[in-house]
């Protein structure tokens, strides 16, 4: 017979403190994300491959993130969350292992590309997983209370994936003087950091009495409230509008992400600014991040105080306006870490204050009877509008050179800041506004 001091203990080994497993395991959700979309660009531009090849390649691993909404109905259908979130951690703790072991290969390009599919489809999986758990783990209060503190933990990943462990990658290189093993040894250590990571949630993550498998649900049920939530999404009102600001708001952006670290990498007489690795992941990978954080924070400020109507426009031109700045660096190609150092902060300053009209905007078109899953699939197309894009970047940049390649993601701005003009009107003055 179970005494009270048996049910007592029973129940704290359910509840957990919030602070043991939130930080940790946005950090958990960030870091995979950083590695697939960014560290892999820099780390295939430091083993040889060319840029038409880097933006093929990598853009193509948005896709897990684009079609995630298709299975993440299925996550509630087998095991639990928490049983998802281990499993996955342990996937792509294998996933970095992989790419470590492959990189001094010959084959390394199609052995570590199949290796980071894993990651981004275990990664993309994660997320529903962790996004889930999040609410189910924590009450009402609390899941207002830290979700700061889970973005800013995800960011951090940002800054230790493509600042400290591309640094530490770019020490290798030097040290080693071998950039496979430098590479292979950053990754196996990023190994080693999830298979960690995987073991402490294993034991620390709570157990809610409300993260069970839903019984009664099927595979037919589920798919058919999918296809009707789907369907759902494609009779919101203004429809071409909403995917003209969703597929163009980061035209621009999309292209650039995706060249800024061959730019800043590539020799002179290619273009580039010639800066060691470590450098990069010190201005790109830390100032950068730094910068895109402040900008995230001062437009939520600006936004909860005066409404999304008012500051729409003044972000469509933040984040496309400082663009400029790299059309400037590739005409001039400074060699002063400081001026460049200055330029990237500035760029990324807009995009972490621009950026938060996009993701009120997907608040906004999720309003509704179906609002979480609304929400993500507007995600995906998120996604998408970075994946499609991206793809022939490097490709347009090896035919018309680095200044030219800038001028065109200028351009390409455009659209964008119309969609945006035209979304503006058609907004309620108190929306995003703190009552």
């Amino acid at each position: 017979m179970m005494t009270i001091r048996d049910t007592n203990h029973s129940m704290s080994v359910k509840r957990r403190n919030p602070w043991n497993w939130i930080p940790t395991l946005y950090f958990a959700e960030g870091l995979p994300y950083v590695a697939v979309m960014t560290i892999a660009v820099i780390m295939y531009k430091r083993l040889g491959l060319s840029n038409t090849e880097i933006t093929l390649y990598t853009s193509w691993l948005y896709l897990p993130w684009t079609i995630k909404p298709l299975w993440s109905p299925f996550v509630d259908l087998v095991k639990t969350k928490r049983s998802w979130i281990i499993a996955m951690q342990g996937l792509i703790a294998a996933g970095f292992a992989g790419i470590a072991f492959f990189i001094p290969t010959t084959h390394f390009v199609q052995l570590t590309l199949a290796f980071f599919w894993l990651m981004a489809f275990s990664s993309a999986t994660h997320d529903i997983a962790a996004d889930g758990f999040y609410m189910l783990g924590l009450n009402n209060k609390e899941q207002s209370f830290f979700v700061g503190i889970r973005n800013t933990f995800y960011r951090f990943a940002n800054i230790f994936g493509q600042g400290i462990l591309v640094m530490l990658a770019g020490w290798l290189e030097t040290s080693q003087g071998n950039i496979p093993l430098a590479w292979s040894i950053t990754f196996y250590l990023m190994a080693g950091l999830f298979l960690a990571l995987t073991l402490y949630h294993r034991f620390i993550l709570p157990h809610p009495d409300t993260d069970i498998k839903r019984e009664g649900l099927t595979a037919s049920k589920l798919l058919e409230d999918f296809l009707k939530t789907f369907i759902s999404f494609f009779q919101k009102k203004h429809l071409g509008l909403m995917f003209f600001f969703l597929l163009t708001y980061r035209l621009g952006e999309s292209q650039l992400a995706k060249i800024v670290s061959p730019f800043l990498l590539d020799d002179a007489e290619q273009g580039g600014l010639a800066l060691s690795t470590a450098t990069v992941g010190m201005i790109y990978g830390t100032i950068g991040v730094i910068a895109l954080l402040l900008g995230g924070i001062v437009s939520g400020f600006l936004v909860s105080r005066d409404g999304f109507k008012k500051w729409i426009l003044p972000m469509a031109l933040a984040i496309n306006l400082p663009d400029l700045l790299y059309v400037w660096m590739a005409a001039a190609t400074p060699d002063n870490p400081l001026f460049i150092s200055i330029c990237v902060a500035i760029e990324q300053l807009g995009y972490g204050f621009g950026f938060t009209a996009y993701m009120l905007y997907l608040i906004y078109i999720a309003e509704g009877e179906h609002k979480t899953a609304h929400y993500a699939i507007g995600t995906g197309f998120m996604a998408l509008g970075m994946m499609i894009p991206g793809m022939p970047a490097g490709w347009i940049q090896e035919h018309i050179g680095y200044t030219n390649f800038f001028i065109w993601v200028c351009i390409c701005t455009i659209p964008g800041i119309i969609a945006s003009l035209m979304i503006r009107n058609r907004l309620d003055d108190s929306f995003g506004k703190k009552i």
